[in-house]
């Protein structure tokens, strides 16, 4: 059997549109695809890989784990599950945690359980749930027309109801819209997809008022920035707010399948046995992989590192930046990065993608505007700068096209 980019088309869905290049190892930083050629990895799967390919603290604690117990389903609970839970709980404001599969699948538990909350305690009328334009929450349906990208969630029938927008960042159009009968808001603590956009200080405190005010769930979506990806072990840590609900998924396995809501005791006791499940969530193997990613990211070195990182990746993309003209902002926060494409080449952000995939670099897009940056948390200097001057070659391809 040939294996190669054309059995894509063979054999699979044509919901993904993938690049020619298919990896078939990693180590660290840096992938080889099946000709040998080497990438250095700016995109970590979509900051999922938080400490690169292969690391071992991640291969030993699947080795280990494969050969001890792989699945038991949730009529029993299993050590790994339980030892991830304790340091979960003990390094975040929450007191629960539930196990699922994906960020997906943790939001629509969050939301969910926000609905049950608020049906418990106040009532039916109760049921608003708000969320900000640009934002992305997951796939699932109800997650999707959450998110606020209609594009995403149009074309499927009738939506999940009482379910309302407002712009990011807008503390006015926010006020407008809450009130006694919103049960929760989800809102990412950086919006990732939408754009790399950082919350206004003033906003983000006035939603946590707002909603304490207003007897309004708060969660945070923290699948994308969570498990140190801004410089914190969480997003809301450097923000001085407290959610009420908080998802995370994409790093917290380092690669490995998981995801996972936490919350207080008092809100989670509405999830009563049998109102929600996984037949995956705290599987075995994928808890011990994500406590080993845990353990070697929630360390003070590794969170000064990423602080670190992003400095240097902020310099070099400023010194292309000062050759090129290409963007007209770098934003976000930690690795966490993106860069804003000016009105030359506005729409146009995936041409540098493609163009510094051609020169042995992996970058993302967060929509047509921006080349997005989510590297391994530990990529070594050395790879952060050879990394750089392969993009450069990248920009100064799609600059000598444009002229």
């Amino acid at each position: 059997m040939t294996i190669n980019r054309e059995l894509f088309d063979q054999v699979m869905v044509p919901n993904y549109a993938p690049s020619a290049v298919i990896p078939v190892r990693g180590e660290g930083s840096r992938v080889w695809d099946q000709e040998g050629r080497e990438f250095i990895d700016f995109a970590g799967g979509i900051a999922v890989n938080c400490l690169g390919h292969c690391h071992p603290a991640l291969v030993n604690a699947l080795k280990e784990q494969g050969e001890k117990i792989w699945h038991l389903s949730n009529v029993m609970t299993n050590e790994p599950a339980l030892r991830l839970a304790k340091k979960l709980t003990d390094a975040t404001f929450a007191e629960k945690v539930y196990f699922a599969n994906s960020g997906a699948e943790a939001n629509e538990a969050a939301l969910k359980l926000a609905r049950r909350f608020a049906l418990d305690n106040f009532g039916a009328e109760k049921s608003q749930i708000i969320s900000f334009n640009k934002g992305f929450h997951g796939r699932t349906f109800f997650t999707v027309t959450v998110g606020g990208q209609a594009a995403y969630s149009d074309g499927f029938g009738p939506k999940p109801g009482d379910i309302v927008h407002c712009d990011y960042n807008d503390l006015a159009a926010f006020e407008a819209l809450i009130s006694d009968n919103t049960c929760a808001v989800m809102m990412e603590p950086l919006q990732g997809e939408g754009g790399i956009v950082s919350p206004e200080a003033d906003f983000v405190k006035g939603v946590r008022e707002l909603c304490t005010k207003h007897n309004a769930l708060l969660i945070f979506d923290e699948v994308q920035t969570g498990v140190g990806r801004t410089g914190d072990l969480y997003a809301y840590q450097g923000l001085d707010v407290i959610p009420d609900i908080l998802t995370t998924a994409k790093a917290l396995g380092g690669g490995f399948p998981i995801g996972a809501m936490i919350t207080t005791t008092e809100i989670a006791k509405h999830l009563k046995i049998g109102t929600h499940g996984s037949t995956y969530g705290g599987n075995p193997l994928a808890c011990a992989v994500a406590e080993a990613a845990f353990d070697t990211v929630n360390d003070e070195a590794v969170l000064n590192g990423v602080k670190e990182k992003e400095a240097l990746f902020r310099e070099l993309l400023t010194a292309i930046n000062d050759k090129y003209n290409v963007f007209s902002e770098i934003r976000g926060k930690g690795l966490l990065l993106g860069g804003v494409v000016n009105e030359t080449y506005k729409g146009r952000a995936k041409e540098f993608l493609v163009a510094g995939t051609k020169e042995g670099v992996m970058s993302l897009v967060a929509g047509a505007d921006v080349v997005r940056f989510t590297p391994s948390l530990v990529i070594p200097e050395a790879d952060i700068r050879e990394g750089m001057a392969r993009f450069e070659k990248a920009v100064a391809a799609v600059v000598a096209e444009n002229a």
